[in-house]
């Protein structure tokens, strides 16, 4: 049976079925994991599918939403502080002191007490970005890597590309394609940071053996979305936003459970950051 294609309204329709029970069980424990489950999305992208819809991570609305479900309670009812913070999922009075202090720089009480105070609503940016943007069938890759820990925005990409093309080299291998591909495993807004994993590769034309640290791997054919970005890598994350938020969903995509990568076209250190040209693959259907 063929499988229906993930159109913008059905993005939307899960994203609200998840919003919805959020909602409705702003007083229980709400596991990520089950909201994964309830929104029908891949639980490796859960998290940026709904950031991209929401404005902020699915934990942010959370505690955002809990947040201005008490500042309303305080306002607009005589419900004791002590029951409001039970009310909506809070394990202590404190607790919900201290979020509502973090959000509005006023603890419970004050705002309770001064109903002059206005709490203005966090803005929800969507970035404007125009994206190059295909629907490919990529042939099987041969890949030498080096996987790298931390966080993504301090490795040394450039370091290790050299002692990839070393061990070019000294293997007397046949050189691979000039531009680096990584592949980012771990979406850094849900596993910690110094957990991230990134394989630095190269793709070769021919299989080789692993050596040291150095691995091999084939990635299989399949079906990318690719988007071509052209910009500081600074920016990176927004244009994630927009690809998760607006072009997957327009262009009908349904994803598969597989990391995404990045190909980089030319090199940061002699190229204007402004200039930088960076294709992102996103696997589907």
């Amino acid at each position: 049976m063929q499988q229906k294609k993930t159109t913008q309204e059905e993005y939307q329709k899960c994203v609200n079925a998840v919003i919805e029970y959020i909602n409705q069980h702003l007083g229980e424990d709400i596991d990520l994991k089950s909201l994964a489950r309830i929104s029908n999305f891949s639980p490796f992208y859960f998290h940026r599918i709904m950031k991209a819809f929401l404005g902020e991570p699915v934990g942010t609305f959370i505690v955002r939403t809990r947040t201005e479900a008490a500042a309303r309670l305080l306002r607009y009812s005589n419900i004791p502080i002590a029951d409001i913070a039970y009310r909506i999922g809070y394990s202590s009075p404190s607790s919900l002191s201290k979020v509502f202090r973090q959000f509005y720089g006023i603890s419970p009480l004050e705002y309770r007490n001064n109903k002059n105070f206005v709490i203005m609503k966090p803005a929800i940016i969507r970035p404007d970005l125009e994206l190059k943007r295909e629907i490919k069938n990529v042939p099987e890759r041969n890949l030498i890597y080096i996987r790298l820990s931390g966080d993504y925005k301090q490795n040394d990409y450039c370091g290790t590309w050299i002692r990839l093309c070393q061990f070019i080299g000294e293997q007397n291998l046949p050189m691979g394609d000039c531009s680096p591909l990584c592949i980012y495993h771990d979406d850094p807004k849900v596993t910690p940071t110094e957990k991230l994993r990134t394989d630095v590769c190269m793709v070769l034309p021919i299989k080789t053996a692993p050596k040291g640290d150095i691995g091999f791997k084939t990635l299989p054919a399949g079906r990318y979305a690719i988007f071509l970005y052209k910009g500081s890598y600074d920016n990176l994350q927004a244009v994630y936003d927009t690809i998760y938020g607006k072009y997957l969903p327009e262009m009908e995509c349904t994803l598969r459970d597989e990391a995404s990568a990045e190909r980089y076209l030319n090199n940061p250190r002699d190229t204007a950051p402004e200039e930088l040209l960076t294709e992102i693959y996103i696997p589907i259907e």
